[in-house]
């Protein structure tokens, strides 16, 4: 083994694979520059920020010579550097904080140049804000809107390809930071101790206060897909839910990597407080009905959850428009079939809440 492979660096590797990079819309040629420099010894963030200015350089030129449709390619390909830039750090340190602030202003820039169609929103809640990011599809007129977001690592912006497929059907989407989650988090100090049902209910309000928006669908990936699937029970107005790789009883995992994002999301390190949160949180059938049509998606090739693990979400539903859809070697939250699965579930979403297939 190369000795530059570092533990840190496998690490990395192991919870940022390329199918994951390529999935949160990272150019091949930069996960592939991400693989090669950091495996020949380099520092993970600082390839990943160089990479990102590179494209931010490449976007603002291509904006210059009036070429919108590259500078917008450029700039989302740059979010997608600074979205794993930061995800080399766990807890909320100086560095991870600076490369989320320019995450932030870069999709900023990208909003402005988007001719309305992707603006940034604060949503009330508590005494703080809870940050998400809608896109419109062209018409500005949503048949739909899907609110998406993911877990202890994917925030927000990660899931920029999935809006951008939910919008060639006819559908807005509003990528959330759910509490413990991207500045929600780290400028609003919104952790996962909170009532989590009740925030999330408040993008679905944000969704219904704009008639433009249509009705609203959910859909949770990895550790979100729990906090979807008991937001789908508690809230009636939720059309449709999607879980993808969800923990139905979520717990620490022996992985160092989850067990400092699970701290960081509750804002202390202490095990048996963060044993008890995920009990709080966890979801049960015999309590948590949903009557909305049901969709799990599951990769038999996930190391982070099994089948059973799951299984809790089907049982809940009420509804008979309930789907389990499994890929046999699918990796967690399906990145190795990413436009497969982002395809299935846009035309699922599309067809409850659009009134048809696109």
């Amino acid at each position: 083994m190369n000795d530059a492979l570092t533990s840190a660096t496998l690490a990395y590797q192991r919870a940022m694979p390329m199918t994951r990079l390529l999935d949160c819309g990272m150019e091949f040629a930069d996960a592939q520059a991400l693989f090669q420099r950091t495996s020949a010894g380099e520092q993970w963030d600082q390839v990943a920020e160089t990479l990102a200015q590179a494209q931010l350089d490449r976007a603002a030129q291509a904006a210059d010579a009036g070429c919108r449709v590259t500078a917008t390619e450029a700039q989302a390909a740059a979010l997608a550097d600074l979205l794993f830039a930061q995800m080399a750090f766990n807890h909320d340190n100086a560095r991870k904080r600076a490369l989320y602030d320019q995450l932030v202003g870069a999709t900023r820039r990208l909003c402005d140049w988007s001719e309305g169609r992707m603006t940034r929103v604060e949503v009330p809640f508590e005494q703080s804000q809870l940050v998400g990011w809608l896109m419109r599809p062209r018409s500005q007129r949503a048949a739909g809107t899907v609110l998406v977001f993911g877990g202890q690592s994917g925030w927000g912006v990660a899931y920029l390809p999935i809006a951008r497929a939910l919008a060639r059907r006819g559908l807005a989407t509003l990528l959330a930071e759910g509490p413990g989650q991207g500045e929600t988090r780290m400028h609003q100090g919104v952790h996962v101790d909170v009532n989590l049902e009740a925030a999330y209910s408040q993008f679905i309000s944000f969704i219904l206060n704009d008639a433009s928006l249509g009705q609203p669908g959910i859909w949770g990936n990895s550790v979100g897909g729990l906090w979807a699937a008991r937001t789908a029970a508690a809230d009636a107005r939720i059309r449709a839910c999607c879980v993808n790789g969800g923990l139905a009883k979520p717990t620490l995992l022996p992985f160092r990597t989850f067990a400092e994002q699970a701290a960081a999301m509750l804002g202390t390190d202490n095990e048996d407080a963060i044993r008890r949160n995920f009990e709080r949180m966890s979801f049960r059938p015999e309590r948590d009905r949903i009557a909305c049509p049901v969709l799990v998606l599951h990769g038999g090739a996930d190391p982070l959850v099994k089948l059973e693990d799951q299984r809790p979400f089907l049982d809940a539903a009420d509804s008979a428009d309930t789907t389990l859809r499994i890929w046999e070697d699918g990796e967690h939250t399906i990145y190795n079939h990413a436009a497969e699965r982002t395809a299935f579930v846009a035309d699922w979403f599309a067809s409850r809440l659009g009134g048809g297939r696109a």
